[in-house]
């Protein structure tokens, strides 16, 4: 049974949100759940989540990759304190599962979790697999992937190929344009640019000019530009200098409405940007961030390119002369437009937290999922025992130990298990 969840991780929206969508199928199913977020004071999660009322526990840990040498001694240095705190957190909250969203925050409390016996998943929104989660994909039960691309890199039987969670208000929008793709698609009267919610200073100072390039107010189509809070005044001046009629805002609440409305989006390649545009079913032109770790936004836009969801330019290349072009090029052709829209659509699992919730209960014992991702054919042909639990039939799980039957985390050091990393012995 689930009745108490820690979600660890976060860093970024792109980390953290996905999070925020498990939970609410979560509670949807069972609102009286218990759940606790781990993150880092670092990160969007430390201003985002009291804002939504969810308890927070924050860790004091700095990324290990992308630093200087000096930098990277201190953020080492912190990962034994931090492992102490998660260890004291998880004795004290007795989670009936840990699960990580990815980012740095999330080491610390998933090898303590998997130390101590807890049940541990974790869930990577990516086409290219984070250091973190390279490192946890060696401990923990259960894997949810975003693309199955990345299933080489973890071991057989662990992975499952759910998509990236939306937030309930995407699930919904989803629904409107599957059930009325005619009138989605004459609805959709918006040129939405979007960064990020720190913005996107390549975007911030191209995409103005572009859209002045290719005629948008012409065309009669709305403009709505997310700068962030730093350059929305700055953007604001730009686009009155160009005489160009344009919605300038920091952030957007509304992001489901404001994708459902969009003829076009440009942005950035972050996980959840792109799985919130699929499962909407936006046409859309990716401009990755070219220093986002191992390259990943390219990586994911690269994905959706070749896929004909998307059209992906890289920073380098980009200019407001052929961003212009690109862009005038879609708005001249609507019925490409449309079918960048289907083959995005395809691409979208709206019900990527339902699956993932499903999954979740079938190996925890609860009977309430009426349904579960298959692992593979066998499994499916291949029913539990009667007196097995029905996870047992999925490949790569641990069975669940109710937790009466655990080990006592006051068990003597002996009866403790060490976790050995590239060389870092962790004994819990």
């Amino acid at each position: 049974m689930i009745r108490k969840v820690i979600i660890a991780g976060g860093g970024t929206g792109g980390h953290l949100f996905p999070g925020i969508a498990i939970v609410e199928e979560l509670r949807r199913r069972d609102p009286s759940i218990d759940v606790l977020f781990v993150g880092s004071p670092r990160g969007i999660e430390a201003r985002v989540l009291p804002g939504l009322g969810e308890k927070v526990e924050l860790l004091d840990v700095t990324p290990l990759q992308g630093q200087g040498a000096l930098d990277f001694a201190k953020s080492l240095g912190r990962v034994p304190v931090a492992l102490g705190k998660a260890t004291s957190l998880l004795r004290r909250f007795a989670p009936d599962l840990v699960l990580g969203v990815g980012g740095y925050a999330s080491g610390p409390i998933l090898l303590a979790a998997a130390a101590l016996g807890y049940n541990t998943a974790l869930h990577e929104q990516n086409a290219h697999v984070g250091l973190t989660n390279r490192i946890l994909a060696r401990v923990v039960d259960r894997a949810y992937l975003s693309y199955p691309e990345t299933e080489s890199e973890f071991p057989q039987g662990k992975t499952r190929v759910s998509g990236n969670p939306v937030r309930r208000a995407f699930v919904a929008a989803a629904r409107r344009a599957s059930s009325d793709p005619t009138g989605f698609e004459a609805r959709s009267r918006t040129i939405l640019v979007i960064g990020g919610s720190q913005g996107a200073r390549a975007l911030n100072q191209s995409v103005p000019e572009a859209l002045a390039r290719a005629g948008v107010d012409a065309r009669r189509l709305r403009i709505v530009h997310q700068t962030g809070k730093a350059m929305r005044d700055e953007v604001a001046a730009t686009y009155r200098q160009l005489g160009v009629d344009a919605d300038v805002v920091p952030f957007i609440d509304d992001m489901a409405k404001a994708y459902a409305d969009a003829a076009v989006v440009i942005g950035r390649a972050g996980a959840t940007t792109l799985a919130e545009l699929c499962a909407v079913g936006r046409p859309s032109i990716l401009i990755p961030f070219p220093f986002a770790a191992d390259d990943h936004q390219a990586r994911n836009a690269e994905s959706l390119a070749r896929d004909g969801a998307a059209i992906c330019i890289r920073e380098d290349a980009l200019s407001p002369g052929l961003l212009a072009d690109t862009l005038r090029s879609l708005l001249d052709d609507p019925s490409t437009r449309k079918e960048m829209a289907d083959r995005a659509r395809s691409r979208g699992r709206p019900d990527a937290a339902a699956a993932i919730v499903d999954d979740l209960h079938a190996w925890l014992g609860d009977g309430s999922s009426g349904r579960t991702i298959p692992a593979d054919d066998e499994a499916e042909a291949a029913p539990p025992k009667p007196d097995e639990p029905k996870s047992a039939s999925l490949r790569g799980a641990r069975p669940y130990v109710p937790r009466w039957q655990r080990r006592s985390p006051d068990a003597p050091i002996a009866a403790r298990r060490a976790l050995t990393i590239d060389g870092l012995v962790f004994e819990s």
